[in-house]
């Protein structure tokens, strides 16, 4: 059964660093969605740093795919790799029920 994982980015760079990476930050996301693997991710606010829902069958898979995000590659930001176990999911948030 896949786990959920929530990723923690938070940037160490200036927001302008940050901005030039969106599009192959944002390209990660859609494709890391298609996969079947990121459920939700925004920014936070002050805008600091994202979070990102991920579902992985192990933690070892869940950082596999991390580890390719632009921000990462590109020392733009850290992760913080939380796992998480839903106990309860309402109506329309169905995809984090594992």
């Amino acid at each position: 059964m896949a786990s959920i994982f929530i990723a923690k980015l938070t940037y160490i760079v200036a927001i302008e660093r940050v901005d030039a990476l969106l599009d192959a930050h944002l390209a990660w996301l859609k494709a890391g969605h298609a996969s079947g693997h990121f459920l939700a991710w925004g920014p936070n606010e002050p805008r600091d740093s994202g979070i990102i829902f991920i579902r992985a069958g192990s933690r070892a898979e869940a950082e596999r795919l991390t580890a390719t995000d632009p921000f990462l590659i590109e020392r733009a930001a850290t992760i913080d790799l939380t796992e998480w176990t839903p106990r309860f999911v309402g109506p329309g948030l169905e995809a984090f029920g594992g």
